[in-house]
């Protein structure tokens, strides 16, 4: 059978961890990549062995050869690249946020539907493994009825005032930053473990540095400046360093979590806790082979991510024996397999339900951020717009 031709635009961090993640699955081959010029797309193309690179993703995709883009580009390019993607017939996966608001990704979800293409948002944290057999066992009624669901998001690599990059700046990476950036992946993760809708929030956000040092030249995202003389400038800053939020769910269950990209040593700490009836459940994406089970009138318990152990709606999400770790790759390596699963077996999202997040979901994702930004602005409760 014939592998599935696909082009990356984006030459960035996160697009070279799609490439990997595509090239474990084995039926599928990246040919093309495009970045902001000429000379990055060939650089990306040399160092990752890409045959076709592309200074203008417009190239790409008027490429008859690529059926699928990964658009990996920042915030403010994802509506227009994700709209001329779908207009040139191709299947899209898109980073998320899927748009800028929620104006923009309801037209991107109606042009999906009408183009008749497969999308999807790249919410990877639901394909953990782990997180798979806790959607399962919250279905089979383990934990009883849900009376509390709570967590975080902390990440530390804007703490200093010269940490920069473009998604603090409004243009570019929208008017939320951490809400959008870390506080979507939270919101998507709880509702697919859970199955609830939040509908209603109140958020707080906070600016901790109002003024940055941007650095005259260009800092690698995530990395580490070193001992190198840099030359700065001062920027001021809108978008929140760190958010709380109380959340209400479509069943009346209440919630709250907390995003900071300014919590040293927290690294990329997406962590929620389920309190039930019956018992709690708590799962930490730093430690994504582990889920803790509190119960209170026998010891509690930590389920090792295994095979052997799991559900069997689940046992397909790992792919290892017990002891041997799958973490944040994997996550993104079984987004891949079922995105492609499915274009491969010729599946129509408008009648075949996917295992991977949509456009729907990015959708209700970007319907969630407008509201907490509003709910911010006001200091009221928003509900979420249908």
């Amino acid at each position: 059978m014939e592998k599935i031709k696909v082009g990356i635009i984006g030459t960035g961090f996160i697009g070279p961890t799609h490439i990997e993640a595509i090239r474990r699955l084995g039926f599928v081959d990246v040919i093309g990549i495009a970045g902001s010029t000429r000379e990055s797309a060939e650089k990306a193309a040399a160092e990752l062995n890409i045959d076709k690179a592309y200074g203008d993703y417009q190239e790409l995709l008027n490429d008859n050869e690529i059926k699928v883009i990964h658009n990996c580009t920042p915030n403010h390019l994802h509506f227009k690249i994700n709209k001329e993607a779908i207009l040139a017939g191709k299947h899209v996966l898109s980073e998320k946020p899927l748009a800028m608001d929620s104006k923009e990704s309801a037209e991107l979800l109606d042009l999906a539907k009408k183009h008749k293409v497969i999308h999807a948002v790249n919410f990877n944290y639901r394909q953990h493994a782990t997180i798979r057999n806790l959607k399962a066992l919250v279905q089979n009624g383990e934990f009883g009825t849900l009376n509390l669901i709570h967590g975080s998001y902390l990440q530390d690599w804007l703490l200093y005032e010269t940490d920069f990059n473009w998604r603090l700046d409004p243009k570019q990476g929208g008017n939320t930053r951490a809400i959008a950036d870390i506080g979507s992946h939270w919101c998507d993760t709880v509702q697919y473990v859970t199955g609830k809708r939040i509908v209603e929030v109140f958020a707080d956000f906070s600016t901790v540095l109002p003024v940055r040092k941007k650095p005259k030249s260009n800092v690698a995202t995530f990395g580490s400046q070193g001992s190198e003389q840099v030359d700065y400038e001062d920027v001021s800053i809108s978008t929140e360093d760190c958010a709380s939020v109380l959340i209400r769910f479509n069943d009346g269950t209440k919630g709250v979590f907390t995003v900071s990209q300014v919590s040293a040593g927290r690294k990329n700490r997406l962590s929620f806790e389920l309190d039930g009836s019956k018992s709690s459940a708590f799962w930490n994406q730093e430690e994504p082979e582990k889920l803790w089970i509190g119960h209170r009138e026998k010891p509690n318990e930590v389920l090792l991510a295994d095979p052997a152990l799991f559900t069997s709606q689940a046992r397909g999400s790992i792919h290892h024996p017990g002891g041997h770790n799958e973490g944040w790759p994997d996550s993104l390596k079984n987004m891949m397999l079922n995105f492609y699963s499915f274009i491969r077996e010729g599946k129509d999202p408008a009648k075949d339900k996917p295992d991977f997040a949509t456009f729907e979901d990015g959708h209700v994702s970007m319907r969630i951020n407008d509201a907490i930004f509003e709910s911010n602005a006001h200091q009221k409760w928003v509900k979420v717009n249908k």
